[in-house]
Formats: C-alpha cells, structure tokens, sequence
C-alpha cells in the first residue's frame, strides 16, 4: 500500500475470498455441510477483517521542522509528535511519514491513550528545491493480514531549500550615492510616496492616511522611499533554451541560482534594496529593503522584528508555504519550457526602471540575447552580465556590458570580487 491510501484487500484476504466462494459453491451442489461451514467461516473471517481495518484511531499529529529555511546542504531535522486522543484503548499501528520522494518509518507500538511519541528524523536537502514533508500515512490491518487501510494525518510542511551562498565582498552601488560620499539605508524612506500597507503596531500616527483609511475601514499607512537609495536588480534567466543539459539537473540554471542567492545576501547585508526578477513567468518581484509592493514592505517590516539570519531573511512571517522573499523564489524556481519572452520582460525594466544597476544571470545558451541586455544601458547605469556554466569565455564587445565568465556559483563569486568598474 505504499504511496496509497484507503482500504484495499490484500493477497491473502483475496485468496480467503476465493477459497471461500468455491467452498460455499462446492458445498451447496454437493451438499457437504462440512465445505459449507469452512466457506461461511472464511467470509466471516474477510468480513471481521474489514471492520476491524475500518476503525480509525483518534490520532493528533504535531509536526516541527528546525529549521523551515536552510541553505543547501546544512542539516535539516523534522520532529513529528502523534499523540493518541482516545479514550478506550492503546493502538498497536504502521506508521510511515512522506519525506519529498521517500517513506520515514515511525513506530506506533501500545500508544495509549492521552500518550503521545516523539520521532526526528534528517531532511535531505542535497537539492535545492521545496521538500514537502507529511502528511503522516498510518496503515491498519487485521491480525490475519486480510484487510489493509491507509489513512492520511496531518497536513504537510514544506521546508526551503535555498541555493548555496557564497560570500561576496563587493557590492555594486550605482550611481544613487549621499552628499557626502557613503550609501546611507533609511528603512522607512523619506522623500518620495511608494504604497500604502496597513497599520501595524509602534507606526506613526502623523504617517496614517486618513483619507484612505476612512474608505477602506481602517488604518491605512504612507510608505515612502528614498530615491537616491541605490536599488538592485537581479533579472535571472529560468528559460530552458538558455540552460541546455541533457536529461538531468542544469548544473548551469543551478550555479545561476547560486550566484543569484549570494548577491541578494551580500546587498542586504549592505542594506541596499534589492530586486529579484525571472524572465519567464515572473509577474511580481521578490524584494528586499524598501520593497516596490505593499506586500513586499509588510513582509520585510515583519523580518526585521524577528531577527533572522540575513542568509534566510526571506522567511515567512507566518511561516506559510508560499514564498516570501528573493531566497524562498530561488528555491522553488524551476526552468521553464521554452524560450520565454525575454524582449517583453526587457520592456518592462525599460519602462519600469526598478533600479540603477541591473545584473543579468544567464548561462550558455544565452549569450545571444545579450544584445537585449544591452539595450537596457540607457535606463540602467551599471548592468552587469553573468554567463555561468560556459566552456568557453564570451566573446569581447557583447554590447558593452560588463560580462563575468564562470564555470560555477563559487567561480562566479571570486571574478565577481575581481570587477573594478560597474
């Protein structure tokens, strides 16, 4: 029954059935009481079987993992509680808890009532990509192993793999500079109108708008943003035609998602707004900083206040299992059959104009679209390119843009800290 869930019979409760049909048949034409009693014995046995598979236990699942973010290849550990809740009996039952593509085993042997019992067990978190743990599959069957059910409890936890980072000790700044020669972070903004987001506690009264907040029925707060902050985008391409590999995982698509990570981590601990965009199918940007979306501002208000890492700064203020940030997208992005529209993705930037350094990550087969990269010069001061996962170098001249060639997400990151001029 593994993978599977409900009541099934099993092999031998199947040849009980048979051998029971033939018995009642063969003794009823031939009149042999003694086959008729064995029959009828053999189709109570199949029926008591049924019913006793058919009892659910009351069974609560509480699961914990510690933690829900880890970065590639750190230890991820999952602790699942199953207390039993009823009140006539201890279970004796098989339990198994789905582990992304695997089956944990977790002994339930005389749970009593009012008891519970405690497993942990390792994540794999060799890939990067969203584990989904549970929910927990507990299979009954009867003494004589006639009848099996399969029953699902609890939900499901996913855990977020993100890329691995590595540290970059540069970090481009743009032309958005202060009068007197640092980049200053000014968290809440203070010249120019962004969004409006809810009210939270400790906000400013003098920052409500009363307008908006009269209409909607509650308080309503302005988010500004400094403009001469220097803003971060990081365009990552997720086309498949750009990522070629030949029937497994794009080493190239992941060093891309590597390097992605590292500048996203390296511009917030800057405390430098950054953006995280993907060509194909993207339509609302992963930020960090002073967000350009309400909900990007709320979310990262709510990070702020509870101290994370700066390496999983991205988590869920709830603990959800959406994305809730630039390395929470890293880890569920996914290539994207196709070549993807990346002239309506560069029209986009063109207008939108989300920053002043643009940093396109793409692989081999890329390359002959730099040429739309280039054409973002005119709205971008800076825009860097990085073709990773490349045999060879890219060819001098691409449109003038500043190219780093690496074979991997740590090369990357070492010619990265080598460019002088952004």
């Amino acid at each position: 029954m593994t993978g599977r869930t409900g009541m099934a019979v099993t092999a031998r409760g199947i040849g009980l059935l048979v051998a029971a049909v033939v018995l009642l048949g063969v003794g009823g034409r031939f009149a042999y009481p003694e086959l008729t009693l064995l029959g009828a014995a053999a189709g109570v046995a199949v029926g008591y079987a049924a019913l006793v598979a058919a009892w659910r236990p009351r069974l609560t699942v509480i699961r914990t993992a510690s933690p829900d973010r880890v970065g590639r290849g750190e230890p991820a550990t999952m602790e699942l509680t199953v207390r039993n809740t009823g009140r006539l009996r201890a279970v004796n039952l098989l339990a198994e808890d789905r582990c992304d593509d695997r089956w944990v085993p977790v002994p339930l042997l005389r749970l009593r009532p009012g008891r519970d019992t405690a497993v942990r067990y390792d994540v794999p978190t060799v890939r990067r990509g969203v584990v989904r743990v549970g929910p927990l599959r507990v299979t009954r069957r009867d003494p004589l192993g006639l009848v099996a059910s399969a029953r699902p409890y609890g939900g499901s936890v996913p855990i977020w793999v993100h890329p691995r980072i590595h540290p970059l000790n540069a970090v481009p700044t743009g032309a958005g500079r202060s009068l007197d020669g640092r980049t200053d972070a000014v968290p809440h903004g203070s010249i120019t109108f962004d969004s409006l987001r809810e009210y939270v506690i400790g906000d400013e009264l003098r920052r409500v708008h009363w307008r908006t907040s009269a209409r909607v029925g509650e308080l309503m707060v302005r988010e500004n943003v400094d403009t001469s902050l220097p803003r971060i985008v990081v365009l990552l391409d997720n086309r498949a035609a750009a990522h070629p590999y030949g029937g497994g995982p794009s080493e190239s698509f992941e060093a891309c998602c590597e390097a992605a990570a590292s500048i996203i981590t390296a511009a917030h601990r800057a405390d430098l707004p950054a953006i995280l965009l993907l060509v194909a199918e993207d339509s609302v940007p992963a930020t960090t900083g002073s967000g350009t979306t309400v909900g990007a501002v709320r979310g990262w208000a709510g990070l702020r206040a509870r101290r994370r890492p700066a390496e999983h700064a991205d988590a869920a203020p709830d603990g959800g299992a959406s994305p809730a940030g630039p390395l929470d997208r890293l880890a569920a992005a996914e290539l994207v059959a196709g070549d993807g529209d990346l002239q309506a993705t560069v029209t986009r930037l063109r207008r939108d104009r989300l920053g002043d350094t643009l940093v396109f990550l793409t692989g081999p087969g890329g390359r002959g679209d730099l040429g739309h990269v280039g054409a973002l010069r005119g709205a971008y001061p800076s825009v860097v390119v990085g073709v990773v996962g490349a045999a060879d170098p890219t060819p001098p001249g691409a449109a003038g843009l500043v190219v780093i060639d690496a074979a991997d997400g740590a090369a990357f990151a070492a010619e990265w800290d080598r460019v002088r001029r952004w």
